[in-house]
């Protein structure tokens, strides 16, 4: 009787198919340089702008995460107005971080993005890892509100001066007009008014 042989071993599909995940790590620009694009900018403006940005990212990541660290250990008579606020501010911060990250790589720069990074660069002070009352925490976020709107009106005037107008408008159509109405509508709910007549 013939010996069976083993089915062909089909090589070239399924090593491809294979993915390669032990690689060696490289990095390909590093931080703090710029990739030479022809957006019509000099150096020294799109680094300039660069460096400006990084800082409302680091910022605008902290002040994204306080958000959501309120949602969530909300408490008290306003619990359910607060939490939803809260989350919806988290949201619409979360949406200028990506766009933040996204002109800095536009400009041929490299945005911050690891947790470690922000927390080296934030200008917001950290809070307690325990809950604090709701005063406690609105204030809070005034005061994160207050160090990244002052940032991006400097950052403003600099990039205008620069010439670099996509920061501009971005800090000023983005940054500026998000914040300013979470300023309002927070800093409301800390008017002195009685819960109760």
């Amino acid at each position: 009787m013939a010996k069976k042989s083993a089915p062909a071993r089909v090589t070239s599909s399924n090593d491809e198919a294979q993915p390669r995940y032990q690689v060696e790590y490289r990095e390909i620009q590093a931080f703090g340089t710029l990739k030479d694009l022809p957006i019509g900018l000099e150096d020294n403006a799109r680094a300039q702008s660069v460096a400006i940005l990084n800082q409302v990212l680091a910022d605008t990541m902290t002040i994204r995460d306080l958000y959501k660290k309120h949602h969530w250990q909300m408490s008290g008579a306003t619990f359910y107005q607060l939490h939803l606020l809260l989350d919806k501010h988290y949201e619409e911060q979360a949406a200028l971080v990506d766009l933040i990250a996204e002109r800095i790589m536009a400009l041929g720069g490299i945005s911050i993005a690891m947790a470690p990074d922000v927390a080296e660069m934030t200008k917001i002070p950290r809070p307690p890892k325990g809950r604090e009352d709701v005063p406690s925490q609105l204030a809070r976020l005034l005061e994160a509100h207050e160090i990244i709107l002052r940032q991006a009106h400097e950052g403003a005037s600099s990039a205008d001066e620069a010439g670099d107008d996509g920061t501009n408008d971005m800090l000023v159509s983005n940054v500026i007009r998000t914040n300013e109405p979470q300023v309002w509508f927070v800093a409301e709910h800390l008017a002195g008014t009685q819960l109760v007549a």
